[in-house]
């Protein structure tokens, strides 16, 4: 994010007396970064297109491609970010919640605006 700072939110968890943070997405993270693999694949696809002086058309599909996989993956992370650090901090209430809560929104309309 440029000119500001991107907030992490996680979990945190005590496992024998140890602090464990997990992140929303831990669950989905090998397929979160299958598909950011994929998505680097295409962007590298179009660089190359570019290079190549291909048809503009062609690559402007190619740049639709690469942008619907990682509005993709943006809402699978919201999703997972919804699911586990917005309910567990709402849970807890307060400014806690209230931050969440606010996080979120901000990333909603993040993607919303692009």
């Amino acid at each position: 994010m440029a000119g500001g700072i991107q907030s992490v939110s996680y979990r945190f968890y005590t496992l024998g007396g140890y602090g464990i943070h997990m992140n929303g997405y831990d669950g989905n993270k090998d397929d979160l970064q299958q598909r950011l693999r994929r998505i680097e694949g295409q962007v590298r696809g179009i660089a190359r297109m570019v290079e190549e002086d291909k048809y503009c058309i062609d690559i402007l599909t190619q740049v639709s491609a690469a942008t619907k996989a990682l509005e993709t993956v943006a809402l699978s992370l919201l999703g997972d970010h919804l699911r586990h650090c917005v309910a567990e901090a709402s849970a807890e209430g307060g400014q806690v919640a209230a931050e969440k809560i606010r996080e979120a929104n901000d990333a909603i309309a993040r993607l919303v605006r692009s």
